[in-house]
């Protein structure tokens, strides 16, 4: 008994010793990592301006800012790592950590795959923060592009968290890719109302309401002779912003229907005729 406490002891006081021994690297690791870690902000900001004066989206320099501060966080990291353990190499501590290993490459596959769909989607840039897009079942404003996934903020104010290899490998509206955005919408009148008339009285309607581009300027063509109406298109350019679309959509819908009301045009409902057979 007395001698596995004496062991017990000698051990303590060995281990105390060798401590007490590496304390000023240790403490001089800790500093070296403070340092890195107070540096990476202004490095990462200095690589962000850069990009910025290089006339870079925002995304873009975002996601960079944030791969630059992290690598100088994790190279401060590592060499901390082997000034309080000097008989540790970096390559080492890669090893133990088992970043190499076939299993946690399996087990972190898809965050990978995330990952570069997300530098991917950044250097190409097939949408930006701020543009709206549908992705699946999803629509909505970007909010943020991250590594692993981009930030949706839906119009009911929610939000989505969609991984980036489904943005960059499946199909991406993007509403507002373009300066302006197109607008239909068919009207019918009756089969005895003057068909240019009423046209011509769509187009001036489209053309006074504020919203509506002059350049394109709105159009209107006929479609359909239907069963009780002949109908026509009527179409209009807006600024692609989802509010923008529905705004104008509701004052031209609106303004369209009563002039044609107040022009005598006749807004036919559809008609169906049953002819009853007495053989009685």
């Amino acid at each position: 008994m007395n001698d596995v406490l004496n062991q017990t002891v000698e051990i303590l006081q060995n281990t105390t010793s060798e401590i007490l021994a590496n304390l000023p690297a240790f403490g001089f690791a800790l500093v070296i990592y403070f340092i890195g870690y107070r540096l990476s902000k202004p490095i990462a900001n200095g690589v962000e301006n850069i990009l910025e004066r290089a006339n870079r989206s925002q995304s873009l320099r975002l996601i960079v800012k944030r791969l630059v501060r992290w690598t100088v966080v994790i190279l401060a990291l590592l060499l901390a790592s082997t000034i309080a353990l000097p008989g540790l190499e970096p390559a080492e501590l890669i090893s133990l950590l088992g970043i190499g290993s076939v299993a946690i490459g399996f087990a972190f596959r898809d965050i990978f795959e995330n990952f570069l769909a997300g530098i991917l989607i950044l250097f190409t840039e097939p949408f930006k923060i701020g543009d709206q897009i549908i992705a699946d079942s999803y629509e909505g404003t970007v909010e943020d592009i991250q590594i692993r996934a981009t930030m949706l903020r839906t119009y009911d104010n929610r939000r989505v968290v969609i991984p980036n290899s489904d943005l960059f490998t499946d199909s991406v509206t993007v509403n507002t890719a373009y300066a302006y955005r197109r607008s239909e919408y068919d009207v019918g009148i009756g089969y005895n109302d003057n068909i240019e008339a009423a046209q011509d009285l769509c187009l001036r309607v489209m053309s006074d309401i504020e919203g509506v581009l002059d350049n394109p300027a709105p159009d209107t063509f006929m479609t359909e002779m239907g069963d009780s109406a002949v109908v026509f298109r009527v179409r209009w350019w807006t600024d692609p912003q989802i509010g923008s679309v529905l705004k104008v959509q509701n004052k031209v819908l609106r303004t369209i229907k009563n002039r044609l009301t107040e022009e005598g045009f006749d807004i036919p409902y559809p008609i169906r005729t049953v002819y009853v057979n007495n053989q009685s």
